[in-house]
């Protein structure tokens, strides 16, 4: 799961950084193409690990591996559901 997780994220944020963004993706809450750019290396790094961690058959690291990932996944994945708030004018 982690292996095909972290190839979708990686393939997701290189697409989402060829695209200039919307106002509270860019200017709001910092998620330039840059951004997504950094998000797709740290996710081809988790894609490299999870197949080193499958060669290597070195089963409690995967474990602590696919924690680790999902909370990188989560991170990014909720930077979209973020929305206006109230007080922004």
């Amino acid at each position: 799961m982690g292996l095909v997780g972290s190839g979708i994220i990686a393939v997701f944020a290189l697409r989402r950084s060829r695209t200039p963004g919307g106002y509270y993706d860019t200017d709001i809450y910092g998620m330039t193409p840059a951004t997504h750019r950094t998000y797709a290396a740290v996710a081809a790094a988790f894609f490299a690990a999870f197949i080193f961690t499958c060669l290597s058959r070195a089963g409690t690291i995967g474990f602590y591996l696919f924690a680790a990932f999902v909370l990188f996944a989560l991170f990014y994945l909720t930077s979209f559901l973020r929305g206006a708030h109230e007080d922004d004018g």
